[in-house]
């Protein structure tokens, strides 16, 4: 069993202040990165620019959505691969002929993004986004806000 101190993949003599120093640099979104691509993301999809909205999605795909349930009842919520995201965000685009998104927020994590954001509807929605090493989105689980009961 590894001593608590050793974080893994790592040997005892490597010390953990490197480690976080020089890897964690690596893999953590920088707030410009986040920002750009956020700013990017809700751009395109107010400008109801299907290619340009896709454009951010690797082909490889996963998305998790309430949405994605109600409108593809027997998906069970997931969309996988970008030919059903195309199919799934066509049918959102036309059945919400004013949709429009305004952004709040944005966090930055590991290799992932969180985009805080309200729709025309004043829907609050945070989408957590896992990203490729080339900064394509492979991962996606929308929420969305509920009423306090």
């Amino acid at each position: 069993m590894q001593p608590a101190s050793v974080v893994r993949g790592m040997s005892e003599s490597q010390p953990t202040d490197v480690y976080s120093l020089s890897r964690f640099q690596e893999v953590l979104v920088t707030t410009d990165q986040a920002w750009a691509f956020a700013n990017h993301w809700i751009s395109a999809w107010n400008s109801r620019d299907l290619e340009a909205v896709l454009a951010h999605y690797d082909d490889d795909v996963e998305l998790a959505s309430p949405v994605a349930a109600r409108l593809f009842p027997l998906s069970d919520g997931k969309i996988l691969g970008i030919a059903n995201l195309r199919a799934y965000f066509r049918r959102g685009l036309d059945s919400f002929p004013d949709l429009h998104f305004e952004l709040h927020d944005v966090l930055a994590g590991l290799h992932s993004i969180v985009l805080y954001y309200a729709n025309q509807s004043s829907t609050r929605t945070a989408e957590f986004m896992e990203l490729s090493p080339h900064g394509k989105v492979v991962r996606v689980v929308a929420n969305y806000s509920v009423p306090r009961s």
